[in-house]
């Protein structure tokens, strides 16, 4: 394969990665907290050999994840927790401590606060919050403060990676952050309200139709090179 095969196969790789990206943000549009991502395309330069000239390709390999904020709704739930600002929850999981958006919590038969799926929601020093299933209604304020009766009882950790390119998901609405974690000053809670995903399905429709066009036209550059490349040596054979 000469050197524009190889250019346009590495492009279409990074085209196909993109599409795959898309469809996954596309079909999580009602999913609680999730967050859209977005593939970040690279040059690489490769030097030829002899006096030929450099070859630059395209890698599209890394993912970015975006943290603009969602559209809050009213639940009424008063464990359901919606956060305006740059903060995460920060839960516990069998594989670690993950971050998350998606604030439906539950109470699990020792009181905890758990996600639909067990996971314990941790205060701000890292422990599990605790919430007395007699102990009567609870308030949770802007800043994170549950409370029963007026009394408080823990503060809901919030937090948000140093570097939001450092994000990793693994899978729903769970991120993983292979950097610090800082407090997210910024953040507000709101009781009684969840946060929507922030995909704006307008837009990733769009994009996803431009990527699979691109990626056609790819694949039609392919097929006419291979053709190209079969006449030449039914040419030479001859």
């Amino acid at each position: 394969m000469d050197n524009a095969g190889f250019v346009t196969l590495t492009r279409q790789s990074g085209l196909l990665r993109e599409m795959q990206v898309l469809a996954h943000n596309v079909a999580n549009l009602s999913t609680t907290g999730y967050r859209r991502e977005g593939v970040v395309f690279s040059e690489f330069v490769r030097r030829l050999e002899g006096s030929e000239e450099t070859l630059s390709m395209a890698a599209g390999n890394a993912r970015q994840t975006f943290l603009d904020q969602g559209g809050l709704t009213r639940t009424g739930g008063s464990l359901d927790l919606a956060i305006e600002g740059d903060g995460f929850f920060l839960i516990e999981t069998p594989a670690g401590e993950r971050l998350t958006r998606a604030g439906h919590f539950l109470r699990n038969e020792a009181g905890e606060m758990v996600t639909p799926d067990g996971h314990r929601l941790l205060d701000a020093g890292g422990a599990p919050i605790f919430v007395p299933a007699d102990a009567g209604p609870v308030g949770i304020a802007g800043d994170g403060t549950v409370s029963v009766g007026g009394e408080p009882l823990a503060q809901i950790g919030l937090v948000r990676p140093e570097d939001p390119a450092q994000l990793r998901r693994e899978g729903g609405n769970l991120l993983q952050s292979t950097g610090e974690l800082l407090p997210a000053e910024n953040a507000l809670l709101h009781q009684g309200f969840l946060e929507e995903s922030n995909v704006n399905p307008m837009t990733e429709m769009a994009r996803l139709i431009a990527v699979q066009r691109a990626y056609e036209a790819g694949q039609s550059f392919l097929e006419r090179e291979d053709e190209r490349i079969r006449a030449v040596i039914r040419t030479l054979g001859n």
